[in-house]
């Protein structure tokens, strides 16, 4: 029901009432969990009609939609607000400045989990260790709940009453209204400029990435990333990771005689970057991190290596998918910009070039009016073959030409990705073909031709199947 009238007659601030700010999925899970708590729970969105609306429990009378209502707010004992909206939206500051609490579904979680918490953050990559951590608690027989800002509301979670381990993905904007989570671990992966529209500035995203330390019992951080070490007390535990060689009982990256990388902890090389079936420096940055934050929440490393052997990386996000005829094929479909698929081209472009191997690269859709030659360095040195899908395929290709492609790549103009296919087999039949792996990494959104990047990339993938079965 609509609530201009009704929340004159709520009970007085201090009383317990609970304002529920965005009627998210998150939202949703608050309004839930806090209802089945006993308490007086009201919720508000600036959406006219929020798409749960209907799903919210019926005890829930005061539902206030057609804007964030700043009347209630000023009722509310406690505001739980979702992660999408800003602390700078009037009606909120306008509470916080009344001294109102304001928190997020995690700030609920972390009161009600009596379990150890495991805590991921970074600009990029968390879902990836997020996911991975988990399969590496699940296949060690871990009860594990993972959730955040991944998919599953945290307080979804809590239905599980046999959980033994949280593993959480926690965004900026979660972070920016927790306050001592008390992670068993926690991590901040990496730190580059994002969100600073919501942030003010770096150390605003900064400060926020930051919180996910507060009460933390052991860190894992970066040698290559100062940002993402705490300002915690020396004698915390910690495990690094990086790049180079490691130090005593922490993780890197060590370089055989025979040039053949491994992954290492300390001095012991535990697995051949070969092996993994995700490729690229930022893959194996993120294999450490899982292992370092495995090993301080109590996870067998000879387990977490068999999770790593069999790990392809999350749908979409150059995930590996099968080798065909000695050719490797990633798709990356979620490479929906520029700066997606120049870390893709560089991540894997780098793991075949000391083979004398490049890449065929799918690009194209729509193309939302980038300047695509910014992608013309990375295909001169690693790339030999480009073929062009979708709606922008023509400027995609001109942008390209204009800004200097070698002569020794060649661009192909193949419409659809049925088209690529038939182009992929007539190149790679080649006896001078130099392609050691395929990649779908769009740079541009899908919905010229596709639902969305997921239906992109799920054809995708049942294309290199039926490649690899002989039906295309």
């Amino acid at each position: 029901m609509n609530a201009v009238a009704t929340t004159k007659n709520l009970l007085h601030k201090g009383s317990g009432l609970q304002v529920v700010v965005g009627l998210g999925q998150s939202g949703l899970s608050v309004a839930h969990y806090l209802a089945d708590q006993g308490y007086q729970v009201a919720v508000t969105d600036a959406q006219a009609a929020p798409t749960l609306a209907d799903q919210l429990p019926e005890t829930i009378e005061v539902r206030q939609f057609g804007a964030v209502d700043r009347e209630l707010l000023q009722q509310a004992a406690r505001i739980i607000i979702s992660p999408g909206i800003s602390l700078d939206t009037e009606a909120v500051a306008a509470a916080r400045r009344a001294h109102i609490p304001v928190v997020s579904d995690i700030q609920l979680f972390c009161e009600a989990c009596t379990v150890p918490i495991v805590a991921i953050t970074g600009s990029n990559a968390k879902s990836t260790v997020t996911t991975l951590v988990g399969q590496m608690a699940v296949d060690a027989g871990i009860n594990v709940g993972v959730g955040g800002n991944i998919g599953v509301p945290a307080l979804n979670l809590l239905s599980n009453t046999d959980m033994a381990l949280a593993v959480l993905e926690l965004s900026s904007f979660q972070l920016e209204t927790v306050t001592n989570l008390s992670a068993q671990v926690a991590t901040v992966l990496n730190m580059s400029p994002d969100h600073l529209d919501r942030h003010g500035d770096m150390l605003g995203y900064h400060q926020a990435k930051h919180r996910i330390f507060q009460g933390a019992k052991s860190v894992v951080i970066s040698r290559e990333d100062a940002l993402t070490r705490p300002l915690v007390a020396d004698n915390l535990p910690r495990i690094s990771t990086g790049i180079h060689a490691p130090d005593k009982g922490h993780y890197g990256l060590i370089t055989a005689p025979d040039g053949q990388i491994h992954l290492a902890r300390g001095t012991e090389r535990l697995l051949p970057a070969d092996e993994l079936l995700i490729k690229g420096r930022h893959n194996l940055l993120n294999a450490q991190a899982a292992l370092a934050i495995g090993e301080l929440a109590g996870i067998p490393l000879e387990s977490m290596m068999t999770t790593l052997r069999h790990f392809s990386g999350l749908a979409h996000r150059c995930q590996y998918i099968a080798q065909v005829a000695d050719i490797d094929y990633f798709n990356d479909s979620k490479g929906t910009n520029i700066g997606s698929t120049m870390a893709a081209i560089e991540g894997l472009g780098a793991v075949y070039a000391p083979k004398d191997g490049k890449l065929l690269l799918i690009l194209g859709g729509q193309g939302k009016a980038q300047q695509f030659s910014e992608l013309s360095p990375l295909i001169n040195k690693y790339v030999s073959q480009v073929l062009f899908i979708g709606e922008d395929a023509a400027l995609i290709e001109k942008d390209l030409r204009a800004a200097g492609i070698n002569d020794d790549v060649a661009l192909h103009q193949c419409q659809t990705l049925a088209g690529a296919f038939e182009c992929i087999q007539q190149v790679t039949l080649s006896s001078l073909s130099q392609v050691q792996a395929v990649l779908l990494s769009p740079a541009c959104a899908s919905f010229d031709q596709f639902k969305g990047y997921a239906d992109r990339g799920e054809q995708f993938v049942q294309r290199v199947h039926a490649l690899d079965e002989g039906t295309i």
